[in-house]
Protein backbone atom coordinates (compact mmCIF):
# COMPACT_ATOMS: atom_id res chain seq x y z
CA UNK A 1 0.00 0.00 0.00
CA UNK A 2 1.08 3.86 -0.72
CA UNK A 3 1.06 4.22 3.23
CA UNK A 4 3.36 1.54 3.84
CA UNK A 5 5.43 2.92 1.05
CA UNK A 6 8.80 3.90 3.29
CA UNK A 7 10.15 3.20 6.67
CA UNK A 8 8.16 5.82 8.89
CA UNK A 9 5.90 2.89 10.17
CA UNK A 10 9.16 0.91 11.41
CA UNK A 11 11.16 3.64 12.76
CA UNK A 12 7.91 4.78 14.85
CA UNK A 13 7.84 1.09 16.24
CA UNK A 14 11.46 1.50 16.94
CA UNK A 15 10.32 4.62 19.07
CA UNK A 16 7.50 3.04 20.77
CA UNK A 17 8.77 -0.92 22.15
CA UNK A 18 12.68 -0.31 22.26
CA UNK A 19 13.27 1.29 25.86
CA UNK A 20 15.25 4.39 25.95
CA UNK A 21 18.71 3.26 26.87
CA UNK A 22 19.71 3.57 30.76
CA UNK A 23 22.83 4.64 32.68
CA UNK A 24 23.80 7.06 35.48
CA UNK A 25 25.79 10.12 34.56
CA UNK A 26 27.08 10.11 38.17
CA UNK A 27 28.75 7.41 38.43
CA UNK A 28 32.98 6.06 36.97
CA UNK A 29 32.61 6.26 33.35
CA UNK A 30 32.22 3.01 31.58
CA UNK A 31 31.94 2.66 27.69
CA UNK A 32 31.37 -0.48 25.61
CA UNK A 33 33.38 -0.30 22.52
CA UNK A 34 30.80 -2.19 19.99
CA UNK A 35 33.04 -1.28 16.61
CA UNK A 36 35.61 0.14 15.07
CA UNK A 37 36.00 2.57 11.87
CA UNK A 38 39.43 4.47 10.47
CA UNK A 39 39.69 7.81 9.07
CA UNK A 40 43.69 8.94 7.40
CA UNK A 41 43.74 11.79 9.65
CA UNK A 42 42.57 10.20 13.35
CA UNK A 43 44.01 6.51 12.34
CA UNK A 44 41.56 3.75 14.37
CA UNK A 45 38.43 4.90 15.49
CA UNK A 46 36.35 3.42 18.45
CA UNK A 47 32.46 3.30 18.74
CA UNK A 48 30.42 2.07 21.45
CA UNK A 49 28.44 3.06 23.85
CA UNK A 50 28.85 5.33 27.47
CA UNK A 51 26.90 2.75 30.06
CA UNK A 52 27.85 4.88 32.98
CA UNK A 53 29.42 8.24 33.93
CA UNK A 54 30.67 10.74 31.24
CA UNK A 55 33.00 10.75 28.34
CA UNK A 56 35.08 14.14 28.09
CA UNK A 57 37.43 14.77 25.13
CA UNK A 58 41.49 15.23 26.83
CA UNK A 59 40.58 12.70 29.44
CA UNK A 60 42.87 9.90 30.58
CA UNK A 61 41.05 5.99 30.48
CA UNK A 62 41.86 2.70 31.05
CA UNK A 63 41.06 0.51 28.19
CA UNK A 64 40.43 -3.17 29.37
CA UNK A 65 41.55 -5.60 26.58
CA UNK A 66 40.60 -8.74 25.79
CA UNK A 67 42.42 -11.39 28.22
CA UNK A 68 44.95 -13.66 27.58
CA UNK A 69 46.09 -16.99 30.12
CA UNK A 70 49.16 -15.45 30.76
CA UNK A 71 47.53 -11.50 31.25
CA UNK A 72 44.10 -12.60 32.62
CA UNK A 73 43.35 -8.48 33.02
CA UNK A 74 45.08 -6.29 30.61
CA UNK A 75 44.73 -2.88 30.37
CA UNK A 76 46.46 0.31 28.93
CA UNK A 77 46.03 3.60 30.06
CA UNK A 78 45.74 6.35 27.14
CA UNK A 79 44.19 9.85 26.40
CA UNK A 80 40.90 10.64 24.19
CA UNK A 81 42.57 13.11 21.55
CA UNK A 82 39.28 13.52 19.77
CA UNK A 83 35.42 12.97 20.44
CA UNK A 84 32.45 12.63 18.40
CA UNK A 85 28.94 11.97 18.58
CA UNK A 86 26.22 10.44 15.98
CA UNK A 87 23.76 13.82 14.90
CA UNK A 88 21.21 11.85 12.78
CA UNK A 89 22.75 9.40 9.76
CA UNK A 90 26.14 11.87 10.43
CA UNK A 91 28.47 12.49 13.09
CA UNK A 92 29.62 15.83 15.05
CA UNK A 93 32.92 16.64 16.86
CA UNK A 94 31.64 17.40 20.61
CA UNK A 95 33.29 17.99 23.86
CA UNK A 96 31.64 15.12 25.93
CA UNK A 97 29.03 12.59 25.82
CA UNK A 98 26.88 10.87 28.76
CA UNK A 99 25.62 7.35 29.92
CA UNK A 100 23.14 5.81 27.30
CA UNK A 101 24.69 8.42 24.39
CA UNK A 102 26.82 6.84 20.98
CA UNK A 103 30.52 7.81 20.53
CA UNK A 104 33.40 7.85 18.29
CA UNK A 105 36.59 8.37 19.81
CA UNK A 106 40.24 8.76 18.88
CA UNK A 107 43.31 8.46 20.60
CA UNK A 108 43.29 4.86 21.44
CA UNK A 109 45.14 3.05 18.66
CA UNK A 110 44.95 -0.65 20.31
CA UNK A 111 41.26 -0.47 20.59
CA UNK A 112 39.21 -3.63 19.92
CA UNK A 113 35.70 -4.51 19.89
CA UNK A 114 34.82 -5.68 23.26
CA UNK A 115 37.03 -3.31 25.38
CA UNK A 116 35.89 -1.34 28.04
CA UNK A 117 37.26 1.81 28.44
CA UNK A 118 36.87 3.30 32.21
CA UNK A 119 37.62 6.48 34.36
CA UNK A 120 38.97 4.59 37.22
CA UNK A 121 41.93 1.73 36.74
CA UNK A 122 39.92 -0.78 39.24
CA UNK A 123 36.89 -0.46 37.15
CA UNK A 124 34.87 -3.92 36.02
CA UNK A 125 35.31 -4.58 32.41
CA UNK A 126 32.34 -5.07 31.01
CA UNK A 127 31.11 -8.15 29.53
CA UNK A 128 33.16 -8.65 26.57
CA UNK A 129 31.45 -8.74 22.74
CA UNK A 130 33.21 -11.59 20.89
CA UNK A 131 33.89 -11.21 17.27
CA UNK A 132 34.34 -14.35 14.64
CA UNK A 133 37.74 -15.01 14.27
CA UNK A 134 38.90 -15.47 10.54
CA UNK A 135 38.37 -18.74 8.76
CA UNK A 136 39.87 -18.45 5.32
CA UNK A 137 43.12 -17.06 4.20
CA UNK A 138 44.15 -15.91 0.81
CA UNK A 139 47.80 -14.55 -0.23
CA UNK A 140 47.75 -10.93 -1.72
CA UNK A 141 50.54 -10.43 -4.35
CA UNK A 142 51.90 -7.77 -6.49
CA UNK A 143 50.75 -8.59 -10.08
CA UNK A 144 54.03 -10.06 -11.63
CA UNK A 145 51.88 -10.43 -15.17
CA UNK A 146 53.52 -9.38 -18.24
CA UNK A 147 50.23 -7.01 -18.60
CA UNK A 148 51.29 -5.86 -15.00
CA UNK A 149 51.32 -2.04 -15.06
CA UNK A 150 48.86 -1.33 -18.00
CA UNK A 151 45.45 -0.40 -16.03
CA UNK A 152 46.82 0.81 -12.40
CA UNK A 153 48.02 3.06 -10.34
CA UNK A 154 49.33 1.37 -7.03
CA UNK A 155 51.73 -0.98 -8.67
CA UNK A 156 54.66 -1.59 -5.76
CA UNK A 157 54.56 -3.90 -2.97
CA UNK A 158 54.79 -1.05 -0.39
CA UNK A 159 51.09 0.34 -1.68
CA UNK A 160 49.57 -3.38 -1.53
CA UNK A 161 51.09 -2.98 2.22
CA UNK A 162 49.82 0.22 2.93
CA UNK A 163 46.16 -0.31 2.22
CA UNK A 164 46.11 -3.58 3.67
CA UNK A 165 47.49 -2.30 6.79
CA UNK A 166 44.82 0.29 6.71
CA UNK A 167 42.18 -1.91 6.32
CA UNK A 168 42.87 -3.30 9.80
CA UNK A 169 41.90 -0.25 11.03
CA UNK A 170 38.53 -0.44 10.50
CA UNK A 171 38.02 -3.64 9.97
CA UNK A 172 37.34 -6.04 12.94
CA UNK A 173 37.49 -9.38 11.33
CA UNK A 174 40.19 -9.02 8.97
CA UNK A 175 43.41 -10.08 9.58
CA UNK A 176 46.61 -9.18 8.06
CA UNK A 177 50.44 -10.86 8.40
CA UNK A 178 53.63 -10.38 6.48
CA UNK A 179 55.02 -13.57 4.91
CA UNK A 180 58.27 -14.89 3.85
CA UNK A 181 58.13 -13.09 0.54
CA UNK A 182 58.69 -9.38 0.69
CA UNK A 183 55.69 -9.16 -2.30
CA UNK A 184 53.43 -11.27 -0.72
CA UNK A 185 50.82 -10.12 2.03
CA UNK A 186 48.54 -13.11 3.80
CA UNK A 187 45.15 -12.00 4.37
CA UNK A 188 42.58 -13.68 6.61
CA UNK A 189 38.72 -13.21 6.80
CA UNK A 190 35.17 -14.26 7.70
CA UNK A 191 34.66 -15.83 4.05
CA UNK A 192 35.20 -15.74 0.66
CA UNK A 193 32.60 -12.93 -0.21
CA UNK A 194 34.23 -11.17 2.25
CA UNK A 195 37.45 -11.16 1.03
CA UNK A 196 36.79 -10.63 -2.75
CA UNK A 197 34.63 -7.47 -1.37
CA UNK A 198 38.23 -6.31 -0.20
CA UNK A 199 40.00 -6.98 -3.22
CA UNK A 200 37.16 -5.33 -5.45
CA UNK A 201 37.90 -2.06 -3.44
CA UNK A 202 41.19 -2.31 -4.05
CA UNK A 203 40.67 -2.80 -8.09
CA UNK A 204 38.12 0.36 -8.11
CA UNK A 205 40.54 2.43 -6.40
CA UNK A 206 43.46 1.60 -8.64
CA UNK A 207 45.37 -1.30 -7.12
CA UNK A 208 46.56 -4.39 -9.71
CA UNK A 209 47.51 -7.31 -7.54
CA UNK A 210 47.18 -11.22 -8.02
CA UNK A 211 45.50 -13.01 -5.33
CA UNK A 212 45.45 -16.98 -4.71
CA UNK A 213 43.00 -19.80 -3.75
CA UNK A 214 41.27 -19.38 -0.27
CA UNK A 215 42.25 -22.31 2.12
CA UNK A 216 40.93 -22.75 6.20
CA UNK A 217 42.86 -21.89 9.01
CA UNK A 218 43.14 -25.23 10.80
CA UNK A 219 43.94 -26.09 14.32
CA UNK A 220 45.12 -28.88 15.99
CA UNK A 221 43.19 -30.28 18.70
CA UNK A 222 44.23 -32.73 21.19
CA UNK A 223 46.97 -34.02 18.39
CA UNK A 224 44.57 -34.26 15.42
CA UNK A 225 43.53 -31.53 12.84
CA UNK A 226 40.63 -29.79 13.09
CA UNK A 227 38.74 -27.49 10.55
CA UNK A 228 36.34 -24.53 11.11
CA UNK A 229 32.82 -26.02 11.46
CA UNK A 230 30.26 -23.55 10.00
CA UNK A 231 26.00 -23.79 11.19
CA UNK A 232 23.57 -22.34 8.86
CA UNK A 233 20.16 -21.91 7.73
CA UNK A 234 19.07 -21.52 3.82
CA UNK A 235 15.31 -19.71 3.47
CA UNK A 236 14.46 -21.33 0.28
CA UNK A 237 11.09 -22.18 -1.74
CA UNK A 238 9.30 -25.87 -0.93
CA UNK A 239 10.14 -26.71 -4.33
CA UNK A 240 13.88 -26.11 -4.45
CA UNK A 241 14.91 -28.11 -0.74
CA UNK A 242 15.78 -31.25 -2.72
CA UNK A 243 18.41 -29.13 -4.87
CA UNK A 244 19.62 -27.64 -2.07
CA UNK A 245 20.52 -31.21 -0.02
CA UNK A 246 21.95 -32.25 -2.78
CA UNK A 247 24.08 -29.32 -3.01
CA UNK A 248 25.43 -29.78 0.37
CA UNK A 249 26.00 -33.54 0.21
CA UNK A 250 29.34 -33.47 -1.66
CA UNK A 251 30.39 -30.52 0.43
CA UNK A 252 30.51 -32.72 3.60
CA UNK A 253 27.36 -30.68 4.86
CA UNK A 254 24.57 -32.20 6.99
CA UNK A 255 21.08 -30.90 7.56
CA UNK A 256 20.03 -30.89 10.74
CA UNK A 257 16.47 -29.48 10.54
CA UNK A 258 14.00 -28.78 8.04
CA UNK A 259 10.87 -26.26 9.51
CA UNK A 260 8.03 -25.75 6.89
CA UNK A 261 6.14 -22.26 6.88
CA UNK A 262 2.88 -21.29 6.02
CA UNK A 263 4.09 -18.95 3.11
CA UNK A 264 5.56 -21.54 0.62
CA UNK A 265 9.11 -21.42 2.15
CA UNK A 266 11.43 -24.26 4.11
CA UNK A 267 14.12 -23.58 6.51
CA UNK A 268 16.79 -25.65 6.12
CA UNK A 269 19.39 -25.40 8.99
CA UNK A 270 22.49 -27.22 8.12
CA UNK A 271 26.15 -27.72 9.52
CA UNK A 272 29.38 -28.12 7.24
CA UNK A 273 33.26 -27.19 6.97
CA UNK A 274 33.98 -23.86 6.38
CA UNK A 275 35.87 -25.13 3.33
CA UNK A 276 32.89 -26.83 1.91
CA UNK A 277 31.21 -23.51 1.43
CA UNK A 278 33.75 -21.95 -0.52
CA UNK A 279 31.66 -21.02 -3.73
CA UNK A 280 28.76 -22.41 -2.34
CA UNK A 281 26.68 -19.16 -1.96
CA UNK A 282 26.80 -18.79 -5.65
CA UNK A 283 25.68 -22.48 -6.49
CA UNK A 284 22.52 -22.07 -3.56
CA UNK A 285 21.43 -18.93 -6.23
CA UNK A 286 22.08 -20.89 -9.58
CA UNK A 287 20.18 -23.76 -8.67
CA UNK A 288 16.96 -22.15 -6.50
CA UNK A 289 17.05 -19.50 -9.77
CA UNK A 290 17.93 -16.43 -7.27
CA UNK A 291 15.25 -17.18 -4.18
CA UNK A 292 17.64 -18.88 -1.51
CA UNK A 293 18.56 -16.45 1.49
CA UNK A 294 21.23 -17.93 3.01
CA UNK A 295 23.17 -17.05 6.63
CA UNK A 296 26.00 -18.52 8.12
CA UNK A 297 27.97 -18.47 11.46
CA UNK A 298 31.36 -19.74 12.96
CA UNK A 299 30.10 -22.86 14.73
CA UNK A 300 33.34 -24.61 16.08
CA UNK A 301 35.64 -27.02 15.01
CA UNK A 302 35.59 -30.72 13.60
CA UNK A 303 37.97 -32.97 12.60
CA UNK A 304 39.41 -32.62 9.17
CA UNK A 305 36.38 -33.69 7.00
CA UNK A 306 39.11 -34.98 4.36
CA UNK A 307 39.07 -34.25 0.43
CA UNK A 308 36.35 -32.39 -0.88
CA UNK A 309 35.74 -32.14 -4.75
CA UNK A 310 36.84 -29.25 -6.81
CA UNK A 311 36.59 -28.48 -10.11
CA UNK A 312 36.05 -31.47 -12.81
CA UNK A 313 38.39 -29.99 -15.87
CA UNK A 314 42.01 -29.07 -16.23
CA UNK A 315 43.24 -25.85 -17.71
CA UNK A 316 43.80 -24.44 -20.54
CA UNK A 317 47.21 -22.79 -20.64
CA UNK A 318 48.16 -20.60 -23.56
CA UNK A 319 51.74 -21.13 -24.50
CA UNK A 320 52.60 -17.88 -26.02
CA UNK A 321 51.64 -14.40 -25.67
CA UNK A 322 49.48 -12.42 -28.52
CA UNK A 323 45.91 -11.47 -29.83
CA UNK A 324 43.29 -15.28 -30.13
CA UNK A 325 41.88 -15.58 -32.91
CA UNK A 326 38.33 -17.12 -33.85
CA UNK A 327 40.10 -19.77 -36.01
CA UNK A 328 42.35 -20.99 -32.85
CA UNK A 329 39.64 -21.03 -30.51
CA UNK A 330 36.65 -22.91 -32.79
CA UNK A 331 39.73 -25.66 -32.51
CA UNK A 332 39.95 -25.38 -28.71
CA UNK A 333 36.20 -25.39 -27.96
CA UNK A 334 35.87 -28.88 -28.90
CA UNK A 335 37.84 -29.46 -26.11
CA UNK A 336 36.71 -27.61 -23.56
CA UNK A 337 35.03 -24.56 -22.06
CA UNK A 338 36.71 -20.99 -23.16
CA UNK A 339 36.77 -18.06 -21.43
CA UNK A 340 37.83 -15.64 -23.81
CA UNK A 341 36.44 -14.23 -27.42
CA UNK A 342 38.32 -13.43 -30.27
CA UNK A 343 40.51 -10.61 -30.14
CA UNK A 344 42.01 -10.37 -26.40
CA UNK A 345 45.28 -10.39 -25.85
CA UNK A 346 47.11 -13.47 -24.05
CA UNK A 347 50.05 -13.86 -22.34
CA UNK A 348 52.02 -17.50 -21.98
CA UNK A 349 50.69 -18.96 -18.91
CA UNK A 350 47.11 -17.39 -19.31
CA UNK A 351 44.63 -19.34 -18.29
CA UNK A 352 41.92 -19.57 -21.34
CA UNK A 353 39.89 -22.18 -20.79
CA UNK A 354 38.39 -25.03 -18.69
CA UNK A 355 40.01 -28.78 -20.68
CA UNK A 356 37.01 -31.04 -20.82
CA UNK A 357 39.50 -33.79 -19.23
CA UNK A 358 41.48 -32.85 -15.74
CA UNK A 359 44.87 -32.54 -17.26
CA UNK A 360 46.13 -29.28 -17.89
CA UNK A 361 46.29 -28.74 -22.11
CA UNK A 362 48.99 -26.20 -22.88
CA UNK A 363 47.21 -24.65 -26.43
CA UNK A 364 48.53 -21.33 -29.00
CA UNK A 365 45.08 -19.67 -29.04
CA UNK A 366 46.38 -16.68 -31.30
CA UNK A 367 47.09 -19.17 -34.70
CA UNK A 368 45.68 -17.46 -37.31
CA UNK A 369 44.26 -19.29 -40.49
CA UNK A 370 46.29 -19.68 -43.71
CA UNK A 371 44.60 -17.37 -46.37
CA UNK A 372 45.52 -19.81 -49.96
CA UNK A 373 44.35 -18.35 -53.33
CA UNK A 374 41.51 -21.15 -53.55
CA UNK A 375 39.73 -20.10 -50.78
CA UNK A 376 40.45 -16.16 -49.36
CA UNK A 377 39.26 -14.50 -46.59
CA UNK A 378 36.63 -12.60 -47.52
CA UNK A 379 34.56 -15.51 -48.87
CA UNK A 380 35.28 -17.58 -45.36
CA UNK A 381 32.43 -18.13 -43.28
CA UNK A 382 33.37 -17.38 -40.01
CA UNK A 383 33.47 -20.20 -37.14
CA UNK A 384 30.80 -20.17 -35.06
CA UNK A 385 32.07 -19.86 -31.21
CA UNK A 386 30.19 -20.49 -28.51
CA UNK A 387 29.41 -17.27 -25.65
CA UNK A 388 32.43 -17.52 -23.46
CA UNK A 389 32.62 -17.92 -19.78
CA UNK A 390 33.43 -14.75 -18.12
CA UNK A 391 34.89 -14.97 -14.74
CA UNK A 392 34.11 -12.28 -12.07
CA UNK A 393 36.57 -12.18 -9.19
CA UNK A 394 34.19 -14.53 -7.22
CA UNK A 395 33.93 -16.76 -9.83
CA UNK A 396 37.52 -16.68 -10.57
CA UNK A 397 38.58 -17.03 -6.78
CA UNK A 398 36.52 -20.33 -6.72
CA UNK A 399 37.84 -22.05 -9.94
CA UNK A 400 41.61 -21.12 -9.59
CA UNK A 401 43.41 -24.19 -8.12
CA UNK A 402 46.50 -24.40 -5.85
CA UNK A 403 49.09 -23.58 -8.79
CA UNK A 404 46.92 -20.71 -10.44
CA UNK A 405 45.98 -17.40 -9.61
CA UNK A 406 43.59 -14.72 -10.25
CA UNK A 407 45.06 -11.40 -11.55
CA UNK A 408 43.16 -8.09 -10.57
CA UNK A 409 43.57 -5.25 -12.52
CA UNK A 410 41.14 -1.95 -12.28
CA UNK A 411 39.97 -3.17 -16.19
CA UNK A 412 40.32 -6.54 -15.96
CA UNK A 413 40.12 -9.72 -14.21
CA UNK A 414 42.14 -12.48 -15.34
CA UNK A 415 43.18 -16.32 -14.33
CA UNK A 416 46.90 -17.82 -14.64
CA UNK A 417 49.40 -19.91 -13.96
CA UNK A 418 51.84 -19.67 -10.58
CA UNK A 419 54.52 -20.43 -12.82
CA UNK A 420 53.66 -19.15 -16.44
CA UNK A 421 56.36 -21.73 -18.68
CA UNK A 422 55.85 -24.74 -19.36
CA UNK A 423 59.28 -25.83 -17.98
CA UNK A 424 59.13 -23.94 -14.69
CA UNK A 425 56.21 -25.79 -14.33
CA UNK A 426 57.30 -29.32 -14.74
CA UNK A 427 59.64 -28.30 -12.51
CA UNK A 428 57.77 -27.39 -9.32
CA UNK A 429 55.85 -29.94 -9.95
CA UNK A 430 58.78 -32.49 -9.67
CA UNK A 431 60.02 -30.32 -6.66
CA UNK A 432 56.83 -30.97 -4.76
CA UNK A 433 56.68 -34.64 -5.60
CA UNK A 434 60.19 -35.14 -4.22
Amino acid sequence: PAENADLVPLLDAVLDTIPAPTGDSSKPLQALVANLDASDYLGRLAIGRVEAGVMKKGDTVFVWQHPTPDNPAPFIKRKISTLFAFRGIGREEVSQVAAGDLFILAGIDEVEVGDTIAAIENAPALPRLEVDEPVLRMSFGVNTSPFAGRDGTFLTSRHLSERLFKEVLGNVSIRVNTTDSPDVIEVAGRGELQLAVLIENMRREGYELQVSRPEVITKEIDGKKHEPLEAGTIDVPDEYVGAVTQALAPRKGRVVNLEQGDSGRTIVSFQAPSRGLIGFRSLLLTVTRGTALLHQSLNGYTPWAGELPHRLGGAMVSDRKGSTTAYALDNLQLRGTLFVAPGVEVYEGMVVGENSREDEMVVNSVRAKELTNIRTHSHDDGPKLATPITHTLESGIQWIGDDELVEVTPSNIRIRKRFLSVEDRRKSNKTSKN
